[in-house]
């Protein structure tokens, strides 16, 4: 029988080794580079998340504060109706017994009378200031929900950037790649739409 023929396979080994860290080490950096992009991303996404937040609620909070500033003017406006209402009343009581009534109950009469007309007008512009601050906060929520979106689309990427990394596996760094791209649309689409 013939001796077996030794083939020097550490050698071929080490050259696979070699090109398989090569390929690897690429990937590695390529992920690197778009996760750490990508929590960049989402640290500004989500302080900005955090700000609209925040100012829809003061805005929220100055609508509630202008309704009722809004209110009180109305408690106002029926509380000078109702003296108009009770000089009127002192005037047809004097008429119905065939008597003159004081100059001055027409003089109260028309005095709560204008001072109703001008708080009807502060109390409306009052529910103006406040339906448009209410609005804002409307409009900001809405921005906030798509910072928010953003946010959690980038660090899903960034979490399969770590598998992709942990496994090698490019499919993963694409998947990682287009979640965060759609984060980075939704996060461009957020802050533009609030200029």
């Amino acid at each position: 029988m013939p001796e077996e023929i030794e083939v020097d396979t550490d050698k071929l080994r080490e050259a696979i080794a070699e090109e398989v860290e090569r390929e690897g080490g690429n990937l590695l950096r390529t992920v690197a580079l778009s996760t750490a992009v990508f929590a960049a991303l989402a640290a500004i996404t989500s302080l900005q998340a955090g700000s609209t937040a925040n100012e829809a609620l003061i805005l929220k909070t100055e609508a509630t504060a202008l309704q009722a500033k809004a209110s009180d003017a109305w408690a106002y406006y029926q509380a000078k109706g109702v003296k108009a209402a009770i000089v009127h009343n002192a005037q047809s009581a004097w008429s119905a017994a065939d008597r003159t009534p004081p100059a001055k109950l027409a003089e109260d009469e028309a005095r709560y009378l204008k001072e109703q007309h001008e708080i009807d007008t502060q109390a409306r512009e009052l529910e103006h200031e406040r339906d448009a601050k209410s609005a804002e906060a409307d409009h900001l929520m809405h921005q906030h929900h798509r910072y928010a979106e953003s946010v959690a689309l980038l660090q899903v990427g960034i979490a399969l950037g770590a598998v992709a990394a942990l496994t090698r596996k490019r499919p993963a760094w694409w998947a990682s790649v287009a979640l965060g791209l759609v984060g980075c649309a939704l996060f461009a689409y957020a802050f533009f739409s609030g200029l």
